[in-house]
């Protein structure tokens, strides 16, 4: 059940009920047609045997006529008419059993006087019951009544149990029939029913995840029932809430930016100034230690404002081939005391903007020059959705491989560089994170640490203009 969509919940549970009802009102009523339509045929198989009777008592000529076995049309017709409408054999037999009347010809004469039910009718009984046929070889509805009237005689109605289990058998099929049908309109209901259900839920989902991949102007609206309704408003008032304490947030840094840069500015001014004036000595080296903290607190408001707009929504569509974002990161760092080369890779297309690879990539390459030796080798690779940067320095320390990551947070080996913000790290895993992909860090098999990329891969085509 845990596979189960709530629409197909929804709808298993009222086709149970619907099975129930149905067959709760089906099944007493098949039972009790089936014993009527017995009934009714058992009846109207006496209600013709009585109705030959009569006609054959009440006309002693022709009725005499025929035992002595002279022509007697009027019977012949009576007989006939009769098997039609009881749809079975019809005989007329007289005071000796002998047949003087037949619906099916060829028993004229023949002596019936061993028949059960004639036997039981030439006493005077009405006899119906059901008995195998030796000559016809199935079971029979026989009804026979007698003739009251001189010269006496019986009257017998024969029917194949067969053809009356085939009456019943239809009008229980038609019952059946209508069953389904009102199962049918119930599920098409219940499926209109849940779809009014599960529609706005899909529509809120949609919009959640909108929402969690940084839109958050997204709205849904307002409608269904008054609980669907209710929820709606909810989200979008959650959603308008949020967004607004982002927006308040990343105006607050931006802001905060841009009016620390000015005083930052003339601070630097002042400070080169008094480093000219110092000259050289203990004065000089506390100002360039000055000059070098004020770079390093405009390299934080740089970060901080990369940081918070990497929050914002992305587009959906973007789509970068990773092998020629590792190249033109190739030639953007050449020349800077180490040699960073391309390894190789498929080219397969990723789902993120070339602007948000790119910074990643500066990030990465960028700590591994901070942090390796001088003259080092910064590889770079692109396979199936990840790339991998690895360098030739210290290494991670044990237990650091997710607490780099935090904000301001520079690692043991970050201890013995001077400059740095430690945002690096944590601007390329939130870019990342915006195209659902990670950012990871680990030590390499021969030295140094290796950074490693994962996007999602796209299968559209990837339209870029060559590095």
């Amino acid at each position: 059940m845990g596979a189960l969509s709530l629409r197909a919940r929804l709808l298993l549970a009222l086709a149970y009920v619907l099975v129930l009802a149905v067959g709760a009102l089906l099944v007493p009523l098949v039972r009790s047609v089936r014993d009527r339509v017995g009934a009714e045929v058992r009846t109207q198989a006496l209600a013709q045997a009585d109705a030959v009777a009569a006609v054959a008592g009440a006309s002693p000529d022709d009725l005499s006529a025929a035992i002595a076995g002279r022509p007697a049309p009027d019977l012949d017709v009576l007989v006939s008419t009769s098997a039609r409408t009881s749809r079975g054999r019809v005989v007329v037999v007289g005071p000796d059993g002998r047949v003087i009347a037949d619906s099916s010809p060829g028993s004229i004469g023949a002596d019936f006087s061993s028949r059960p039910e004639i036997a039981g009718a030439l006493r005077r009984r009405v006899v119906q019951e059901e008995r195998p046929s030796a000559t016809l070889n199935q079971r029979l509805l026989a009804t026979a009544v007698p003739i009251r009237s001189a010269p006496g005689g019986a009257v017998r109605v024969t029917q194949s149990v067969a053809a009356v289990s085939r009456a019943v058998d239809a009008a229980t099929v038609g019952l059946v029939l209508i069953g389904v049908v009102v199962l049918g309109l119930g599920l098409a209901a219940g499926a209109l029913l849940a779809a009014s259900v599960v529609r706005p839920m899909r529509r809120l989902a949609a919009a959640a995840r909108r929402a969690g991949e940084g839109d958050l102007g997204v709205r849904v609206p307002e409608e269904g029932a008054r609980e669907q309704r209710e929820l709606g408003r909810a989200f979008n008032d959650m959603t308008a809430r949020v967004q607004r304490m982002v927006d308040a947030q990343q105006a607050f840094v931006a802001d905060a930016s841009h009016q620390l840069r000015t005083p930052l500015a003339g601070l630097r001014l002042r400070l080169e100034e008094a480093a000219a004036e110092a000259g050289e000595g203990p004065a000089r080296a506390q100002v360039d230690g000055a000059l070098g903290e004020v770079d390093r607190l405009s390299g934080i408001l740089t970060e901080l404002l990369v940081l918070s707009e990497a929050g914002a929504a992305r587009a959906p569509d973007a789509a970068v081939d990773p092998l020629r974002a590792c190249r033109r990161a190739a030639t953007r760092w050449s020349g800077h005391d180490a040699r960073v080369v391309v390894e190789g890779g498929d080219g397969a297309a990723v789902r993120c903007a070339a602007a948000d690879l790119d910074r990643i990539l500066d990030v990465l390459i960028e700590n591994a020059l901070a942090y390796g030796p001088a003259g080092q080798t910064i590889a770079l690779t692109a396979d199936a959705g990840r790339i991998t940067v690895a360098d030739e320095g210290p290494g991670l320390a044990g237990g650091e491989e997710e607490s780099v990551f935090n904000r301001f947070h520079r690692g043991s080996a970050g201890r013995a560089v001077r400059g740095g913000t430690g945002l690096g790290l944590a601007i390329a895993r939130e870019l990342a994170s915006r195209w659902e992909g990670t950012v990871t860090l680990a030590n390499g098999t021969a030295g140094g640490a290796v950074a490693t990329v994962t996007l999602p891969l796209v299968t559209a085509p990837v339209l870029e203009a060559a590095p």
